[in-house]
């Protein structure tokens, strides 16, 4: 996984609720063995009509908005437990997805694949959708060290909640199985001190 400790970036506005794995990645595209191309069907029945032309009107489609954050409505990740949708979002470009509200199994899986989900209030989230409304380019910094999103134009600041190993492995890009090769040499120090001969 990417390192992940200080993102500026501008941002894709998709002020809507409840939004449900199926929706991030419909069911039907769940055959794959890898984690690669997923991104290509993110949000695919919101972005493609039936013949499979792009939606003018949904956000991913209008290249006012781009950037490598998703700021959503409340209640994000809901519905079934698939990892495909954090890799789909990750696949897709974003490193990381701003909500005031994240369903608990969709935020470890995003975590565990280095997506990085930074809840904040409802107050904060609206006056991100009020300033990015206003200005599609404005930028937002996400420092995880401190654990502070920020709008430096709009002098706006708040700080967010995160795991601290999740914390410790997205700021050295590791994986659960990384982050036991890191220990590597302290493993078998403990081995070797509690052999039974």
């Amino acid at each position: 996984m990417d390192k992940f400790k200080k993102l500026t970036t501008t941002v894709v506005p998709l002020p809507v609720q409840d939004i449900d794995t199926d929706q991030i990645i419909p069911a039907r595209f769940l055959k794959a063995t890898s984690r690669d191309g997923f991104g290509d069907n993110l949000f695919r029945d919101w972005r493609y009509n039936d013949g499979d032309q792009p939606k003018q009107d949904f956000v991913l489609n209008d290249d006012t908005y781009t950037g490598k954050v998703l700021v959503a409505g409340e209640n994000f990740g809901c519905g079934s437990s698939r990892e495909h949708a954090a890799w789909a979002l990750y696949d897709y470009g974003f490193k990381a997805v701003v909500s005031s509200y994240f369903a608990d199994i969709f935020k470890g899986n995003a975590l565990n694949n280095g997506l990085l989900p930074v809840q904040v209030s409802q107050e904060f989230l609206e006056k991100i959708f009020a300033q990015v409304k206003l200005d599609p380019s404005t930028e937002i910094v996400i420092e995880l060290e401190v654990q502070e999103i920020s709008i430096p134009s709009a002098g706006l600041l708040e700080k967010f909640d995160i795991n601290p190993y999740k914390k410790m492995c997205l700021i050295n890009g590791y994986d659960d199985i990384d982050f036991l090769l890191s220990k590597k040499e302290q493993i078998e120090v403990f081995e070797k001190q509690h052999v039974e001969f």
